[in-house]
């Protein structure tokens, strides 16, 4: 018999696959955490260990699309970058929610799944919930690596807020530089 978080040995355990889930409350409306998170291009906006998404096949947002991520989600050995070629299964902006499978990756996760979904919480602000199914992982235990991709996740979460108030400092600056450059020409 197995003891309680380590690998699962045997035939009928390679279907098994390990399950855990992070959420937060995120104090923005929902069509401004959906714009954040829904778009590659602003992945290393709000996850701190991602350094690079590259669009590899598909167009973003359709099912099929593939993307490369690539930083330091997970250590590695020779201290090079971790990476994760992720393909999309759902994304449905009426519900706002989508499914990323890791195809492929240096990390160990191939064939492991993320779910994001937004809820309304009221007054402004969004219910955040990220869910996991990952499949075992050879001479970790079930407990560790649930336990890290929790804390992983829960610190993207944590960092939609200020992710959403820089870009909307940025484009105020923006827009008012490009006013001021308007005026410039007027005169």
């Amino acid at each position: 018999m197995e003891k309680k978080g380590e690998p699962y040995k045997g035939n009928e355990a390679k279907n098994q696959k390990w399950h855990g889930s992070v959420g937060g409350i995120v104090d923005a409306p929902i069509d401004k955490v959906w714009n954040m998170v829904s778009r590659s291009s602003r992945l290393h906006e709000w996850m701190p260990m991602v350094e690079n998404c590259t669009d590899l096949a598909g167009e973003e947002g359709v099912p099929g699309y593939i993307r490369l991520v690539s930083g330091f989600m997970f250590p590695q050995k020779d201290e090079d970058r971790s990476w994760i070629k992720e393909r999309l299964v759902l994304m449905d902006p009426s519900s706002h929610s989508y499914i990323y499978q890791m195809e492929a990756s240096n990390v160990g996760l191939d064939g492991s799944s993320n779910s994001l979904k937004l809820t309304d919480y009221g007054d402004g602000s969004t219910l955040v919930d990220w869910t996991f199914e990952i499949s075992p992982v050879e001479g970790i235990s079930e407990e560790h690596i649930v336990d890290y991709l929790g804390y992983l996740y829960k610190s993207c979460i944590n960092r939609i807020e200020g992710a959403i108030e820089i870009s909307s400092r940025n484009s105020v600056t923006f827009l008012n530089q490009e006013f001021a450059c308007g005026q410039d020409n007027d005169t």
